[in-house]
């Protein structure tokens, strides 16, 4: 299996990489609608569809609705803004799990939560992008996923005892999520020093810093309660020995539209 993993990793690495960092314009907005369309045919399969024809249907459908908003900018801040509304949501759904997944169990319901997920996502990614400093803000919101998935891993695996959400992933702790903050932190903290920020302004990317490594701990669980709720280890066996894609990017579909949003609000 970690054979798997490091080969799948070693030709998955660079493909991802070029595809942000070299892409531009509709180039890139392609690459990431396409790893968004395999995440969509995967969640259809979490929403109950277990047949290959809707799934595949869903997945047109996020295509062409991702279509639609490429060539309708505009509607850009309507779709990020309903990602941090969601969020906000799943933030109380994972944190009331099972009791309240009554209320989200049908597949009607299912499917458009997974249009909140991957839609705003996308939209986040594209409109980074084409900032002035895309490519370093879209490693920034990257490097602040990864580095509280790390700190969180060694964090949990050396201090962890309280449960964060059990009966969501009985793995995670509220110690593993304050490992990966403080790890987090340090390097925005890090970051903001060598490049001679103000105070200030060092606050405020700590202050956003932590909003994002915090939503992403929720996109991560939110994936997991559904995971579970369907019955489904893995969203799907694209990536062998990593799962699906949704497994590898469930962290970053909560982070990136939040991340944007802060981004949106700074520039203001």
């Amino acid at each position: 299996m970690l054979k798997q993993r490091i080969i799948t990793a070693l030709i998955l690495l660079p493909i991802a990489l070029c595809g942000f960092f070299l892409l531009e314009g509709a180039g890139f907005a392609l690459f990431i609608g396409l790893v968004v369309t395999l995440g969509a045919w995967e969640w259809a399969r979490l929403a109950g569809f277990a047949e290959q024809l809707p799934r595949v249907v869903y997945a047109a459908v996020v295509a062409l609705l991702l279509f639609l908003m490429y060539i309708l900018p505009d509607v850009a801040p309507w779709v990020l803004g309903a990602a941090v509304l969601w969020w906000a949501l799943a933030t109380f759904l994972v944190l009331t799990y099972p009791r309240t997944s009554g209320k989200w169990s049908s597949v009607a319901c299912k499917l458009v939560i997974g249009l909140l997920i991957l839609l705003p996502a996308w939209q986040g990614l594209v409109y980074i992008k084409h900032m002035a400093l895309g490519n370093w803000l879209i490693m920034a919101v990257m490097v602040l996923v990864w580095g509280a998935d790390i700190g969180a891993y060694f964090s949990g695996r050396a201090f962890g005892k309280r449960k964060l959400a059990p009966a969501v992933s009985p793995g995670k702790s509220w110690e593993g999520v304050y490992g990966g903050l403080a790890l987090t932190l340090l390097i925005t903290l890090v970051v903001g020093v060598v490049r001679e920020w103000e105070t200030k302004q060092i606050l405020v990317a700590l202050i956003g810093a932590a909003v994002v490594v915090l939503i992403s701990v929720v996109g991560d669980l939110t994936e997991s309660m559904f995971k579970r709720q369907a019955g489904i280890k893995d969203s799907s066996n694209l990536l062998p020995g990593h799962g699906g894609v949704l497994d590898r990017i469930d962290s970053l579909t909560a982070a990136i539209p939040v991340f944007a949003v802060l981004l949106w609000m700074a520039a203001s």
